[in-house]
């Protein structure tokens, strides 16, 4: 799926887990507005609006411009995401529930992505500028929370066929 060795993907989300419960402890007031960013272990529907938007600005020019194609691959990784997320272990899911349920609120997403847009009114083109701040970001939890999202959308998303057809890549060779 990634060429991230597991164990590195595994650090990168256990660093990440770390951030969000400092994060969590700083944000106060959002923290009695979070819903669960996941609930059973699958996206709930505002971590799918958070997901859809962060791979819209991270996928940027490698979905198709149609809406109706863009919707079926973006569906597709959705899906995939799901069965990324399950493969974890229970604490990472349960600090990624965490980060997600911060993200979905307005102090979240302000704080942590720079995004002063609502999620389901942002532009591609402030997805983009929001998520370039938080990649070069000072600050490392913002860092983090970047390369989080950047697993939970490129893993899912690199490994499905569909996006294989679009980036010219014929697939993997039978042996």
């Amino acid at each position: 799926m990634s060429h991230l060795p597991p164990h590195h993907q595994r650090r990168t989300f256990l660093k990440l887990g770390i951030a969000s419960a400092v994060l969590l402890a700083v944000a106060g007031g959002a923290v009695a507005l979070m819903q669960p960013g996941l609930v059973d272990g699958k996206i709930t529907p505002s971590t799918r609006l958070v997901l859809t938007q962060v791979a819209q600005g991270m996928l940027a020019g490698s979905l198709p411009a149609d809406a109706a194609p863009r919707q079926r691959i973006l569906d597709g990784m959705m899906a995939r995401t799901d069965t990324f997320i399950a493969g974890l272990p229970l604490h990472v899911q349960a600090e990624l529930s965490q980060l997600f349920g911060l993200l979905a609120t307005a102090a979240g997403r302000r704080g942590i992505v720079g995004l002063s847009a609502p999620w389901e009114a942002a532009t591609s083109a402030e997805m983009v500028t929001a998520l370039q701040s938080m990649r070069t970001s000072g600050m490392d939890l913002r860092i983090q929370a970047y390369q989080g999202l950047h697993d939970l959308v490129c893993v899912p998303y690199f490994s499905g066929q569909e996006s294989w057809a679009l980036l010219g890549y014929p697939g993997p060779i039978p042996v």
